[in-house]
């Protein structure tokens, strides 16, 4: 219960550093907050055009497919390229002030789901403009954002502490993130894995995540509750591991940086 009376007692340095994470991310640009729509739309252009060239997708509507495993996908790549940096990108002022450390990983990931969440505005629209529309099943769309956002910020709290420590991670984590790509059902459908592989997806968390997005908004099906239920287990319990293992580590983050 101590960190959230600390973040309680901070509760307005916490969103201060929330609003700096948004408006830094766009600061000195044109588009600003415009290029939370951009950027996934020109990633979506991109893959759009190449991907039903090489993988032959029997999926009809291949765009609506792969924007709602896409911008969940953005959404963790970049909590977590970013996460895994942020202890050692505010070495400045954690040397100068006191603060919870916790509030640097919270406020990056929180930053990264109003980021997220703007974007999410485009697969609404792309469904009411492509005839798929909305089904009951969109009512879990909220409780996969939520796994999300914990699944993440558990692996924030790891590597932003682990970082400081080890240097090196930074750039271990970039080719890790880039296997994952392939290794998550972005591009591709699950009917497309050979049965030898089923494996590599079972212990991959963002394929329970992605394939919930998937079935919640393109399939409009119920999504396998039983993989629901793992991955939410999961993430709670990386988040306790997470906060532990920061918790441990920041006592030394001045020294270190």
């Amino acid at each position: 219960m101590n960190v959230f009376q600390r973040l309680s007692q901070y509760r307005e340095f916490l969103r201060t550093s929330i609003r700096k994470e948004i408006r830094g991310k766009y600061k000195k640009s044109f588009l600003g907050i415009l290029w939370s729509f951009l950027n996934p739309l020109l990633m979506l252009m991109v893959y759009a055009i190449i991907f039903p060239i090489i993988l032959k997708s029997p999926e009809k509507n291949y765009t609506m497919f792969l924007m709602t495993a896409l911008i969940p996908w953005t959404f963790f790549t970049t909590g977590i390229t970013q996460g895994a940096a942020v202890v050692i990108a505010n070495a400045n002022i954690l040397k100068k002030v006191y603060f919870p450390r916790e509030i640097l990983p919270i406020s990056i990931v929180t930053s990264g789901l109003v980021n997220f969440l703007i974007s999410c505005i485009i697969i609404f629209i792309f469904l009411i403009f492509t005839g798929i529309g909305f089904s009951k099943y969109l009512i879990f769309f909220p409780l996969y954002v939520l796994i999300e956002y914990i699944l993440i910020l558990g692996f924030v709290f790891i590597l932003s502490s682990v970082t400081v420590y080890l240097r090196d991670l930074e750039h271990i984590i970039g080719v890790v993130i880039q296997a994952l790509f392939y290794a998550t059902p972005i591009v591709y459908s699950m009917s497309m894995i050979p049965k030898a592989f089923d494996w590599v997806f079972k212990i991959n968390p963002m394929a329970y995540v992605i394939q919930g997005f998937r079935d919640t908004l393109y399939y409009q099906t119920m999504p396998d509750l039983q993989g629901l239920a793992i991955i939410a287990v999961f993430s709670l319990v990386l988040l306790y591991v997470g906060y532990r293992i920061f918790y441990r580590l920041q006592k030394n983050f001045a020294e270190e940086l």
